[in-house]
């Protein structure tokens, strides 16, 4: 198993901290004596600072390996036993090999005493604890960063999928009414008929190509409801009606593509159109930023179309998505209202 190098900030906790354990292990070995022989320093911090390095090497391979064995959120209770397990056991009295060095070569005569013992493992074991419950905090905090960004990647890819197959499960049914509407205007009114033909372009070339993102400002989503209402007010005359009534000022806030076409498109085919009573959709802004499209109702007992799955609960999961939970969905006897929040 390959070590990568240890991260910039456990070396930086390495090197403040030497400071302050050698000063403590230094005042257990020679108490005042450190004060008044300055030689003890020369000598001390290279010793001390030689097995301290080696011993934080070995901290961060073993906790290298315990990451690796141990990966997710879910086993940080494991880790964090396995590591306090070492840390009692092994790693905490490795700090007393420092006082049994300066003993085995009587450094300045220095002698090994029973409280030293005591004193220098409690100070290894307040190093190690301080130290090892940061590493693992900042461990945590980088793991939670990185199930948060590979969750947001998740969702964005599904939301890409999702556009993706909105685009591929354009109705043909209305492609086919529009080209049979199309047909019949050649031959009666033909100034109708180009106006109908440009309409129609504008509506497939956002449909194929400008919604590529997933979303659209406001601004392109009503450019495109007024090229699309105006192909269903050719086809139904006065059967169908429409009000836009948006605040200039929400213009640029962002929506996911087509979600208004596929309210208006759902009033139309779930509901009897004629001249004498039209169906009627108003969209309008709220002061709160919200689009609301409401209609009357007047449902057909049977739809001829077979739905393709792509309504309501289309526009929801677009929003679930976007962790955007708050589409709401009204019906009275008379009426349809959704609400859609507008995203900054």
């Amino acid at each position: 198993m390959r070590i990568p190098k240890p991260p910039r900030y456990q070396l930086i906790g390495f090197l403040v901290s030497m400071p302050f354990i050698t000063l403590a292990l230094c005042y257990i070995m020679y108490d005042e004596q450190l004060f008044r022989q300055f030689d003890i320093w020369l000598v001390a911090y290279p010793v001390i600072y030689a097995i301290g390095y080696v011993s934080w090497r070995l901290h961060y391979v073993y906790d290298h390996y315990l990451h690796n064995r141990f990966p997710s959120l879910k086993q940080t209770r494991k880790r964090v036993m396995y590591t306090f397990a070492v840390n009692f056991l092994v790693m905490t009295p490795s700090v007393l090999l420092i006082l049994f060095t300066f003993n085995w070569f009587h450094i300045f005569g220095y002698m090994l005493e029973i409280d030293d013992l005591k004193y220098g493992y409690l100070v290894g074991l307040g190093v190690n604890i301080i130290f090892e419950s940061l590493w693992e905090v900042i461990y945590i905090i980088e793991k939670f960063k990185e199930v948060a960004a590979e969750k947001e990647m998740i969702e964005q890819m599904h939301l890409q999928q999702e556009f993706d197959n909105l685009k591929q499960k354009v109705n043909p049914h209305f492609l086919f009414n529009s080209f049979n509407t199309l047909s019949s205007l050649i031959s009666e009114d033909k100034d109708r008929a180009e106006k109908f033909l440009d309409e129609l372009s504008k509506v497939y070339r956002y449909l194929l190509r400008n919604n590529e993102s997933g979303m659209s400002t406001v601004e392109e989503e009503l450019k495109f409801i007024r090229s699309y209402s105006t192909l269903l007010q050719t086809r139904y005359g006065e059967g169908f009606k429409i009000d836009l009534m948006i605040d200039p000022a929400l213009k640029d806030k962002a929506i996911p593509s087509l979600s208004l076409q596929l309210l208006v498109e759902n009033a139309v085919k779930h509901n009897i159109v004629s001249k004498q009573q039209p169906v009627h959709v108003i969209i309008r802004s709220t002061s709160d930023g919200y689009l609301t499209v409401e209609n009357n109702l007047r449902k057909k007992t049977r739809i001829a179309v077979e739905s393709t799955g792509i309504g309501l609960s289309n526009i929801r999961e677009k929003y679930r998505l976007l962790q955007r939970n708050d589409v709401t969905i009204e019906e009275t006897e008379n009426q349809f209202k959704v609400t859609i929040p507008l995203i900054a």
